[in-house]
C-alpha cells in the first residue's frame, strides 16, 4: 500500500512526484514521461510560453529549464520561443534527476478500496496507495465540434492527434479554430506545401503583442508587470496567485476560467500565417458529410459578416478536416475512474469536478491537477506555469489526508446530495 500513486508524468504529473519523494513518501507513478509533448505535438512547433514561465517544479528549483539548455548551448532567453522537443527533452531530463522512477504503463481504472484505492494497469496488474493524485494532461479532454463528430478519423482529427504532419503535403486541409494550435498547424501546413485554409468562428484573429523586455523602467513594470501568462496585473493574479483565485466566488472563477487568455496566436506566428495562409473570420461548420466516396468532405458553413443576422450558408470541400478546437474537462471525461467514484464526484456548474484548496476532491484522497482545476485555481492550470503551485500545495494536502487517515471512504450513490443541496452530480 503506497502512500501516493501519481497517474500521468507529463510537467504536472513529474512536478507532483518530485515534491512528494521529497516529502519521504512512498509513491508510485504511472505514464509515459512528457506524452502530450512527444507524441501530439507536430514537429516544428514552438511553446506559446516564455522559457522562465514553462519550469518543471521541484522542491530547490534546482532542475530548471535555463540549466537544461544552458547545459546544452541552447538559447533561453525572454522574448525567444523554445522548441517544443527541446521542451520535451528537458522533461525527460528533469525526469531522470528530480523525480523517482517511472514505470510507463497506462493505468486504466482506478476504483476504491478500503484504506485507500486500487489501481489497474494496461496489463492487468493492481498497484494499492492510500491517496491518488491524477495528472492525465489534456489529451482526455479533446473536444470536437458536434458537427464533424459524425466523420471517420480519416477525414476529420484533433490538432493533439498529428506528431507528423507529412502525410498532409501535397493535399488539402481545412483547420478549425482561431487559437494558436490552430494557426501554427496552418503555419507548418503551409511551409510544407499543403493547400491550407483556417476557418475562425471569431470576426477577427487576435495576436498576442510582442512582449516587452525584462528590463525596462521601473514605472513600466508597475503599470504592467511581468507574469508567467503575460504582461498585466491581471495576468500577474492568474499566474501568481491561483490560491486568492481560488477563493473567488464560484460564478465568477467559472467566467473566468471560460474567458480569460481567450483564442490568440503568438506574437511570432503572426507573419508565417499573414499572406501563406487563407483565413476565413466568421465561418462556423454547421454541417459536414463525406463525398468522392469517402476520399473528401463537404463542409455546409454559415458566414456571418456581423453580431447579428443567421448569417450566409457557403459550402466547401477539402480533403482534412483538423480540428483545433481545445479540450473541455470535465468529470465525464475521467473514463479511468471507477464509474460510481466518478459519478460520485461533486461538481461546479460547468461539470468540472469541485477541489479544495489542496486540489482535493469530494472523494477523500483523490487529488486533482492540471487543466481540469482550471474553474477552481484559474488559467494557469491551462499552462505549465501551475505546475509549481500545483505540487507544493497537493503534496501538502496528501500529506494532511494521509494523518487524518479518512481514505478509502464508500463511494456515495450518484443521487446523494453535495454541499449546495443539490445532486452530487448536477450540472447547474
Amino acid at each position: 500500500m503506497y502512500d501516493l500513486l501519481v497517474v500521468g508524468a507529463g510537467p504536472y504529473g513529474l512536478s507532483i512526484a518530485s515534491h512528494a519523494a521529497a516529502a519521504g513518501l512512498r509513491l508510485r507513478v504511472f505514464g509515459r514521461p512528457m506524452a502530450s509533448w512527444r507524441d501530439h505535438m507536430p514537429r516544428g512547433m514552438f511553446l506559446k510560453s516564455e522559457p522562465w514561465a514553462s519550469n518543471l517544479s521541484d522542491p530547490h528549483g534546482r532542475w530548471q529549464l535555463d540549466r537544461y539548455c544552458a547545459d546544452r548551448g541552447v538559447a533561453a532567453r525572454h522574448g525567444e520561443p523554445i522548441p517544443v522537443e527541446t521542451f520535451a527533452e528537458y522533461g525527460l531530463w528533469f525526469a531522470r534527476n528530480a523525480a523517482p522512477e517511472v514505470d510507463e504503463r497506462t493505468v486504466t481504472r482506478v476504483t476504491p478500496c478500503p484504506g485507500g484505492f486500487e489501481a489497474v494497469t494496461e496489463d492487468g496488474q493492481s498497484v494499492y496507495a492510500r491517496t491518488v493524485a491524477l495528472a492525465v494532461g489534456v489529451i482526455p479532454f479533446v473536444e470536437i465540434p458536434p458537427a464533424l463528430r459524425d466523420l471517420p478519423p480519416s477525414l476529420v482529427s484533433h490538432s493533439s492527434h498529428h506528431h507528423d504532419l507529412s502525410r498532409f503535403r501535397g493535399r488539402d486541409v481545412t483547420v478549425v479554430g482561431g487559437g494558436q494550435a490552430a494557426l501554427e498547424t496552418a503555419a507548418l501546413l503551409a511551409e510544407q506545401d499543403t493547400r491550407v485554409r483556417v476557418l475562425v468562428r471569431a470576426a477577427h484573429l487576435s495576436w498576442n503583442d510582442v512582449p516587452p523586455p525584462w528590463e525596462r523602467p521601473w514605472w513600466q513594470s508597475a503599470r504592467a508587470p511581468h507574469s508567467g501568462l503575460g504582461c498585466g496585473w491581471r495576468n500577474w493574479f492568474y499566474s501568481e496567485r491561483p490560491g486568492l483565485f481560488h477563493r473567488l466566488p464560484e460564478s465568477t472563477r467559472a467566467r473566468v476560467a471560460a474567458t480569460a487568455l481567450g483564442p490568440a496566436g503568438a506574437w511570432w506566428v503572426r507573419e508565417r500565417v499573414e499572406g501563406a495562409v487563407e483565413v476565413l473570420p466568421g465561418h462556423e461548420v454547421a454541417a459536414a458529410r463525406s463525398v468522392r466516396d469517402g476520399d473528401g468532405v463537404r463542409l455546409e458553413v454559415v458566414h456571418r459578416t456581423g453580431a447579428e443576422g443567421p448569417g450566409v450558408l457557403a459550402s466547401l470541400e477539402t480533403e482534412h478536416v483538423i480540428a483545433a478546437t481545445g479540450f473541455t474537462a470535465g468529470c465525464d471525461r475521467l473514463t479511468l475512474l471507477d464509474p460510481e467514484l466518478r459519478t460520485g464526484l461533486t461538481r461546479t456548474g460547468a461539470g468540472s469536478p469541485r477541489v479544495t484548496s489542496a486540489f482535493e476532491s469530494s472523494h477523500p484522497g483523490l487529488f486533482l491537477a492540471g487543466l481540469i482545476t482550471a474553474p477552481g485555481f484559474g488559467p494557469a492550470m491551462r499552462f505549465v506555469q501551475g505546475a509549481a503551485y500545483t505540487a507544493e500545495t497537493l503534496v501538502r494536502g496528501v500529506r494532511r489526508r494521509l494523518r487524518a487517515g479518512d481514505v478509502g471512504a464508500v463511494v456515495p450513490a450518484p443521487g446523494r446530495r453535495g454541499h449546495s443541496g443539490a445532486p452530487a452530480d448536477a450540472r447547474g
